[in-house]
């Protein structure tokens, strides 16, 4: 070790710095991949909305919950409901005018034909929609043979993080 002439600092470099270094990043390029491929996680708590009348407030029964996860711009979304006064027929991902109202339909998802079961889909959104679910207006819209008129609407969930 000899002092630098113009601090006169000594400066100690370890043997094994580069590969130390070299770990490190190693390590935080695997992290930052893991942290990609898990994705961003949103949840919706599948319910009701009172919005029948009358007769229809006895069909439209039942609850659930839903995970969707977005890696990219692919939402993966996997779900169970029970309850249903009637088998589901349906189910669908529905894009909302504002965060908590009710929109059009952008995607069909796989779900149990049965009054409880499962619900299961993946969708490739455009940037518009992936804002759209960033801002909480993503929701799924179960329905049932009994469900809420013309359409048979029974259960609703807005996906939020």
């Amino acid at each position: 070790m000899t002092p630098d002439p113009i601090t006169n600092e000594v400066h100690v470099r370890p043997r094994y710095a580069g590969i130390a270094f070299a770990i490190i990043l190693a390590t935080i390029v695997a992290a930052a991949s893991v942290a990609a491929q898990g994705g961003e996680k949103y949840t919706a708590r599948l319910g009701w909305v009172p919005v029948a009348g009358g007769p229809d407030r006895a069909n439209v029964t039942g609850k659930g919950t839903a995970t969707a996860v977005l890696s990219g711009r692919k939402l993966t979304i996997t779900g169970s409901f029970e309850g249903l006064a009637a088998p589901a027929t349906v189910a669908h991902l529905h894009r909302g005018v504002a965060k908590g109202a009710r929109g059009n339909a952008i995607a069909d998802l796989t779900i149990t034909k049965a009054t409880s079961g499962m619900i299961s889909g993946s969708v490739d959104l455009t940037m518009e929609q992936v804002e759209s679910l960033k801002q909480g207006k993503l929701y799924v819209q179960v329905h049932s043979e009994k469900g809420v008129a013309p359409d048979g609407s029974n259960l609703w969930g807005w996906f939020l993080r």
